[in-house]
């Protein structure tokens, strides 16, 4: 077993052109079912080459560097993304037929469900073996981000431009409803709470609070004032330069998702009041108008611990048709 940088490689006797890479998370989560898997693959293809990654990190290198082996990979969404990703910045993604065999829980290895992998350590190896090469479409952005299942963008707490301070609490005045006000009387009743808090510890009388003090106690704000409304944020939605959605109709929830093949994405934006528009288009633009917060959004969630991007004012998702090739089971 040979020693390379980050981990290490076997070769079988044979000249079976596969390279099986085994993520590291795989192994530490599954290690039944890598064994289950390798043992398939190694009994099919005595000449197998096995690479078992240090670092996740190294997982898509050591899968770029297959020379004329056929790529194997073992691991969870999340490895697949990584690999995909660095393919398509290697500009090598359309030259690679990537097989797949997903190991992780349910959550996981949702994506590769939704692809049509196979989840079981067994089917997902003779899939490997005897599966084709389907041509898969991929949404990629305008800074070059790789998407795989889809986007989906995250609800606002508010549908209203950013604004100084001042001018809300100026708004809030002329709207009957003294915010500015409100913030002063729970500064007071916070320095009185304080101090009562430190005479105490210091074994003083002093400090009692206000109704014991004769001093009338503030009533509690009105619910609509303690945390703002999750509601709909003011979009501008365009599809192949065509205006699905505008910013005088707040929505809630966007989402882009290719069709796996065909060269089209699926767009769906649902308005904060009124049924879902859905559209097919090459390309998706979504921006915030000038003066409102940019957006987040989540792309292949399940896949890449979920994180939201951080705030875009305007983001173009394109689709690439047949920019890549996955092994899928036979039929």
């Amino acid at each position: 077993m040979a020693r390379t940088a980050g981990g290490t490689c076997s070769k079988g006797s044979g000249e079976d052109p596969l390279l099986l890479v085994v993520d590291p998370v795989a192994r530490l989560t599954d290690a039944e079912s890598v064994r289950i898997a390798r043992d398939v693959l190694r009994a099919a293809t005595p000449g197998l080459k096995l690479c078992l990654p240090d670092d996740p990190a190294q997982t898509p290198r050591l899968l770029a560097r297959c020379g004329s082996r056929r790529p194997v990979l073992v691991g969870d969404d999340r490895a697949l993304l990584h690999a995909v990703r660095y393919l398509h910045g290697e500009r090598a993604l359309g030259d690679t037929a990537l097989s797949v065999v997903p190991v992780g829980d349910g959550p996981s290895v949702a994506l590769a469900r939704s692809l049509g992998l196979p989840l079981d350590a067994v089917s997902a190896a003779r899939t490997v073996l005897r599966g084709n090469p389907h041509a898969m479409d991929l949404l990629v952005d305008d800074e070059d981000g790789v998407v795989l299942g889809g986007v989906r963008t995250e609800a606002s707490p508010a549908v209203r431009p950013t604004r100084r301070e001042g001018h809300v609490e100026r708004d809030a005045d002329r709207a009957g409803q003294p915010a500015g006000q409100w913030r002063r009387m729970y500064q007071a009743l916070a320095r009185t709470m304080l101090a009562h808090g430190r005479g105490r510890a210091s074994g003083e009388r002093g400090g009692l609070p206000p109704e014991a003090a004769g001093r009338p106690v503030p009533p509690s704000p009105p619910a609509s004032r303690r945390s703002p409304a999750r509601g709909g944020q003011r979009l501008r939605v365009e599809a192949d330069g065509a205006v699905v959605a505008g910013p005088d109709r707040p929505v809630t929830d966007v989402t882009v998702r290719t069709t796996g093949t065909g060269g089209f994405a699926e767009v769906s934006v649902q308005p904060l009041a009124g049924t879902p528009l859905r559209v097919r288009a090459h390309t998706v633009t979504v921006s915030a108008p000038e003066g409102f917060p940019g957006f987040r959004y989540r792309a292949d969630a399940d896949a890449d611990s979920g994180a939201p991007a951080a705030p875009a004012a305007s983001r173009t998702w394109t689709v690439l048709p047949r920019a890549w090739h996955l092994v899928l089971p036979a039929g």
